[in-house]
Formats: C-alpha cells, structure tokens, sequence
C-alpha cells in the first residue's frame, strides 16, 4: 500500500487554493481570520476604547460634581436659617444705637460729661455726617484739657448713657501739659477726632440702597 507524500509549503500554489490539502485550507483559513480581526481591533476597536475611557472619565468627574453640589444643596437651608438669624441680630444691635432724633441730644450728654467730670474743653465740634450701608457716623473734633482720672471718669461716663455709645478715636493725641507726667495727678491734653455711631431708619436705608445701586451702575 502506498502512502502519499506529505506537500510542502514550497509547493503551494496560491493561484490555485483550491488543490490544497485540507489541513493547509484550514491554517490559511485561521490565519486570514485573525489577521481580519487584527485589522478590526486596530481600526475601529482601540478608537472606540479610547472614546469609552474618555466617557468613564467624564462620568466619574461629572459623577464627584453631582455629588459635590449635592452636598452644598443638602447645606443650603440651614445655612440660609444661619443668615436669617445673624441678619436679625444685626437689626437688633443696630436698633441699640442712637437714632437720628437722638442724635442732638446725645451730642450734648457727651458735652455735659465732659464737663461734669471737671474736663476743661478748648474744642468740641460736631462735623457732618457719612452714611454708610445701615448706620452713620459723626466725627467730633476735641481739644480737652484734665487729669487722668477726669479722662477715666469721662469715658466711664458716656458708656453709662442710657444710650448705646459707640466712640471711636482717630488721629488721637494724649500728652502732658506743662511738663506734667502721664500719672494720676498730671494735666493732660487730649485732642484729636472721635467719631460717634447712630442707625438709620427704614426711609435712610432705603436712600442709601438707592444711592448704592445708582453709583454702581
């Protein structure tokens, strides 16, 4: 019996697949297939990958923004409470100060201090006032002449106003006179310029409000 001799890959004839043994058929036929699907991968296969690590990117940043506004809308009413409560403390400090009724006679209880404390007073001049966004202020230029406990008194005196008094010292000296020394029983000469607080009403603030939106434009 005769056994048939095994063909070569020399001998091959691609012009004529047809005459090939089996085996050869079926290793082209692998061959071709994965070579096809190499192209696939390469060409459509790895850009859609790229595109789909893209899209997980951005759904994990779009995912951690969600959450992060999630978190702040969960905050947002009892931060709005908070405010409400700081805005009506606020009222109610401002409805402490002076009104502009009270003003003028305020002025004269800081004088007459002064001077019921034996404080001589060489200056004492109330200039114009600046509104700001929910009170004014009044400076009052100052010259006083007294000792160490006279000043003490004095200021002791106005935070005993019925009154809430703000003052506030700018550009304030306080000096010996005479050659005195700062201590108990020295003359002193205090000058300068405090500035004084009041609040305004609803019609004031309602002005300033106006003001403000018409300067910001």
């Amino acid at each position: 019996m005769s056994q048939k001799r095994k063909m070569s890959l020399r001998e091959l004839d691609f012009n004529n697949t047809g005459s090939w043994p089996r085996e050869y058929k079926i290793g082209f036929c692998v061959l071709v297939g994965l070579l096809i699907f190499g192209l696939l991968w390469w060409v459509v296969i790895r850009d859609k990958r790229s595109e789909l690590e893209g899209l997980e990117r951005q759904e994990a940043e779009k995912r951690a923004q969600f959450e992060e506004k999630q978190g702040r809308a969960a905050n947002l009413e009892p931060l709005k409470q908070q405010l409400a409560q700081m805005e009506q403390q606020l009222q109610q400090m401002l409805r402490q100060l002076p009104s502009r009724t009270e003003m003028p006679d305020l002025i004269v209880d800081i004088s007459q201090t002064a001077l019921a404390t034996g404080i001589q007073t060489d200056l004492f001049q109330p200039g114009p006032e600046t509104p700001q966004e929910f009170y004014a202020e009044k400076p009052i230029a100052l010259r006083m002449r007294g000792s160490y406990h006279q000043f003490g008194a004095f200021v002791s005196g106005v935070a005993s106003l019925p009154r809430v008094v703000i003052m506030t010292m700018h550009d304030i000296s306080l000096r010996p006179r005479d050659g005195a020394s700062i201590g108990p029983g020295g003359a002193l000469e205090l000058a300068g310029t405090v500035k004084t607080y009041r609040y305004l009403d609803e019609e004031e603030t309602a002005e300033q409000e106006q003001a403000n939106a018409g300067g910001g434009r």
